[in-house]
């Protein structure tokens, strides 16, 4: 009995030894060896690991920015939303290589179906999801095309970027926004748009999505597009254009010169971070009599 019991020990300990040979062997073989260089980009990454960048995390965008210096020698199309223009330059001093500067982006919020611009018509009861809202019902206030209000955008956003507003029961988005896109990605109804922050953190922008004919789009909500084309008509810059009822400025082509703003009859387009329009004085029938009296008098005087 203990022989059988020391020939099965020494059976199992030669073939455990024997496998381990093995594996020793083959994982040499197949071993893969990885860039140091990975590390050295890895540690000057922000480690959000948000996905903004287009891959999963840090680590693979690291991976994909030695891939790409050693396999193109350029770094183009892959850029660190968080991060910004220092990272990538930090990244690329590492791998010899120089970036373009990107120009920031931000959240926007292309609806402004508020509680008030579009008042509720009937009351939602249900799962507090805009993507189980989305596929029940067109809203509360009957757009089709606005914002749900149930915050999926906030719940995604890992930098407290943005919060649904108790006021007017949309999102906001503050300054902490580093466009890392989870926001846009989260929207069912895709109202959240990444533009450039522009000058001086100044942007134009049509604040509806809605495409539905003028009539039925101002129904539902006071401040709807209604594609009547007036901004498309006075844009001097071809910033603008008119698809199924909406308009959308192209915030490359847009030079801020705001007329589009002024001829929009429903407010549907809006102006982040100007400075208050100057009002021109209206000429009083006062101040027009008082006027020409003093081109009289000199007349008067000569006489």
């Amino acid at each position: 009995m203990n022989e059988v019991i020391l020939y099965t020990l020494l059976t199992l300990g030669l073939l455990g030894t024997v496998a381990a040979v093995i594996l020793y062997f083959v994982a040499q073989k197949f071993k893969v060896i990885e860039n140091p260089m990975i590390d050295l980009v890895d540690d000057v990454l922000p480690k959000a690991n948000c996905g903004g960048c287009g891959f999963p995390g840090c680590r693979a965008f690291a991976e994909a920015l030695v891939k790409s210096a050693n396999e193109n020698h350029s770094l183009d199309g892959l850029n660190c939303p968080v991060g910004g223009n220092d990272v990538m330059k930090s990244a690329a001093a590492i791998l010899g290589l120089e970036v373009e500067e990107q120009e920031p982006l931000i959240a926007v919020i292309r609806c402004n179906g508020s509680k008030a611009n579009s008042p509720a018509k009937i009351n939602y009861d249900g799962p507090s999801t805009c993507a189980f809202a989305h596929n029940l019902y067109a809203g509360e206030g009957g757009c089709p095309h606005g914002c749900l209000g149930l915050g999926d955008c906030e719940v995604s956003c890992d930098f407290d970027a943005i919060h649904i507003s108790s006021e007017t029961g949309l999102p906001e988005v503050n300054e902490k926004c580093v466009a890392c896109g989870a926001c846009v990605k989260a929207c069912p109804r895709g109202i959240i748009e990444l533009r450039p922050k522009g000058k001086k953190d100044r942007r134009i922008f049509v604040s509806c999505i809605n495409q539905e004919k003028g009539g039925v789009a101002k129904k539902n909500c006071e401040v709807a597009c209604i594609g009547c084309s007036k901004c498309f008509k006075v844009c001097p810059f071809d910033a603008i254009t008119m698809s199924n009822n909406l308009a959308y400025i192209d915030p490359v082509k847009c030079k801020l010169c705001r007329k589009c703003v002024e001829v929009c009859p429903t407010n549907s387009i809006h102006e982040i971070n100007f400075p208050p329009r100057k009002i021109k004085p209206e000429a009083t029938e006062e101040t027009t009599k008082t006027m020409a009296v003093s081109h009289q008098e000199p007349n008067e005087n000569k006489a």
